[in-house]
């Protein structure tokens, strides 16, 4: 048993077909093929069954995987602790992203990071809250950024920044005539709302106490903010921006942005790790880019906000 076999059959799990799996691995078939019988030779035991399509783990195989899975992460932070010491930095850094977070930040810091670190291999990846944890505890990313404390006793979290939430509404929409947006005069109407799973949604929809809308909005469930953003322009309805994004609004944008009464809802921005993460010069760098890239006044939650 080697190394190298445990990464073959991660692979094979992950992409379930042995052929995207040999590309994934940049072997041939016959060769990741021909590992993995050997270590299915050397145990005693099938870890796929290959009758099924698309191929999947046996039982047993599952088990093997699981734990091939801690081997390979065990066998990275190795690798980690010496780069580490060495202040190394180059190499893959893995970080996943909120999609309510990555168009709007990125791009304030991003370009220059790599400029003035062109050995380090920054890989962003866009995901919701839930992937991005369970892949930081499988090992599949060495940190995220997201918007809300994590409870998994294995991860460990830090505050970037806070973020208000803002209204976006259309000229034609009473809330227009309005210089602040309470919670009372949101209706749910003519709102357009990420789908599930986004916690920029749940947030808001606990804030402004609107569960129903859970419901109401399934014709909507696929759009995006950008969609929902132009929907509003084009004079139909109300949505919500973080504040990031209106630091992107031309003039003609900004007239359609109305902040929220008091308290104002805010999220904070948390950069999640395992507990047992090492590379904390390179985590380090990125946090500090990440603050120098938000306004001051993101830096500390300001009165008058409430985190949701």
């Amino acid at each position: 048993m080697n190394i190298q076999q445990l990464e073959y059959i991660l692979a094979v799990d992950q992409f379930r077909h042995f052929a995207k799996a040999a590309e994934h691995c940049h072997v041939t078939q016959p060769t990741l093929s021909m590992m993995i019988q050997k270590l299915e030779d050397e145990l005693g035991v099938k870890l796929f069954d290959r009758t099924a399509q698309p191929v999947k783990p046996t039982p047993a195989g599952t088990k093997v995987i699981e734990q091939a899975r801690v081997v390979l992460y065990q066998t990275s932070l190795i690798k980690d602790i010496v780069k580490e010491e060495e202040q190394s930095l180059s190499g893959t850094f893995r970080l996943a992203v909120l999609p309510t977070i990555a168009p709007y930040l990125l791009p304030r810091f991003f370009a220059q990071l790599t400029e003035r670190y062109p050995d380090l291999d920054i890989r962003i990846l866009e995901m919701k809250t839930a992937p991005s944890l369970a892949a930081l505890q499988r090992g599949e990313i060495d940190a995220a950024i997201i918007a809300n404390q994590p409870k998994e006793p294995q991860l460990q979290a830090q505050t970037l920044f806070y973020e208000q939430f803002f209204g976006y509404v259309a000229k034609g929409d009473p809330l227009f005539k309005k210089a602040l947006i309470r919670t009372a005069d949101i209706s749910d109407e003519h709102l357009w709302l990420l789908d599930e799973g986004h916690c920029f949604r749940d947030q808001l929809l606990r804030f402004c106490q609107m569960e129903k809308v859970k419901v109401r909005q399934a014709a909507y469930r696929l759009g995006s903010m950008e969609t929902f953003m132009r929907m509003v322009e084009s004079g139909n309805g109300v949505t919500f921006i973080p504040q990031l994004a209106t630091l992107q609004l031309s003039q003609e944008q900004l007239e359609l942005v109305r902040p929220f009464a008091i308290p104002k809802p805010t999220r904070e921005i948390m950069w999640v790790t395992r507990t047992d993460f090492v590379r904390h010069t390179i985590a380090q760098i990125l946090i500090d880019n990440i603050r120098q890239a938000v306004p001051k006044e993101m830096h500390t939650l300001q009165v008058g906000q409430k985190i949701v």
